[in-house]
């Protein structure tokens, strides 16, 4: 049977999260939610709910590897999203399998500080992070705690967002969504430095709820969907925020745990996209 028609693709590679929210589970319901089809490579195994991270198991490189290379093989994405990668070799790992493949649009979320606090990644893999993979990253989306880490300087104001955001993408990667939900502020400002060094603010009202976890998962994975649909990366940034926005509104007033809640990733789901092979 000839088969005429293919789903817009998002590899995410990330860390696993038994609760549902965030990681690998919150990038594929995200990807789905938005008519893409999901795969996956798992980075790590944390074991964690909605109150924390109680322990990290690391997977593999070799096992990361092998599902990088046996995914890429068939199923070869139209996009890519990138999570939690927290030593060094696993980096090294990564960007090995991509050189070895055509470039596709890549997100990646340098996921170091979950939303209860706890510490994700060594802190000897940043410089890994930023010398291997800010380089073939077209976007990185850090929160403020992470962005901090990243330009070496404390972000306590709006005005520090641009300073850390021009310092970030001056270590190499060609756009920074710096994301601002953490300031203390009842606006959200987010900002976008895209390639040409203009940046972009993007205002929200903040949302008064804790279901908020996996935010990052869910933006990240969210523009690699946009993405891998064909927006360019200024509308995917845009349409991203405004998903994320959506869902986190759409979920404020759910119980699901004790602790910080997930968002609801479909509240308005699209139905798979199909696009014709042939024409």
């Amino acid at each position: 049977m000839r088969k005429a028609y293919k789903y817009p693709t998002v590899l995410t590679i990330a860390g696993f999260d038994g609760s549902g929210g965030a990681g690998i589970q919150g990038d594929i319901k995200t990807i789905s939610a938005l008519g893409c089809f999901a795969t996956s490579v798992l980075t790590a195994l944390p074991v964690q709910n909605t109150q924390g991270v109680k322990s990290i198991y690391p997977i593999p490189c070799q096992a990361v590897d092998d599902q990088l290379t046996t995914i890429l093989e068939d199923i070869f994405p139209d996009a890519i999203k990138i999570g939690m990668v927290h030593t060094g070799a696993l980096v090294e790992t990564i960007v090995e399998a991509f050189a070895q493949h055509p470039k596709v649009p890549l997100v990646f979320d340098p996921v170091m500080v979950a939303t209860s606090g706890h510490r994700l990644i060594e802190s000897e893999t940043i410089t890994t992070i930023v010398d291997n993979l800010f380089p073939i990253a077209d976007l990185i989306t850090p929160n403020i705690d992470e962005a901090a880490v990243l330009a070496e300087m404390p972000i306590r104001t709006p005005d520090d967002m641009y300073v850390a955001g021009e310092k970030i993408r001056r270590l190499g990667c060609k756009a920074v969504l710096l994301k601002g939900g953490h300031l203390d502020s009842d606006t959200i400002t987010s900002l976008y430095f895209d390639h040409n060094g203009h940046v972009h603010a993007y205002d929200s009202s903040k949302l008064q709820t804790n279901n908020t976890h996996g935010t990052g998962c869910t933006l990240s994975s969210a523009i690699a969907s946009y993405l891998a649909q064909g927006l360019s990366m200024h509308e995917s940034v845009t349409a991203g925020l405004a998903y994320t926005h959506q869902a986190i509104m759409n979920g404020m007033d759910v119980l699901t745990g004790r602790g910080n809640g997930p968002l609801n990733h479909f509240f308005d789901p699209q139905q798979s996209i199909k696009t014709r092979l042939y024409q």
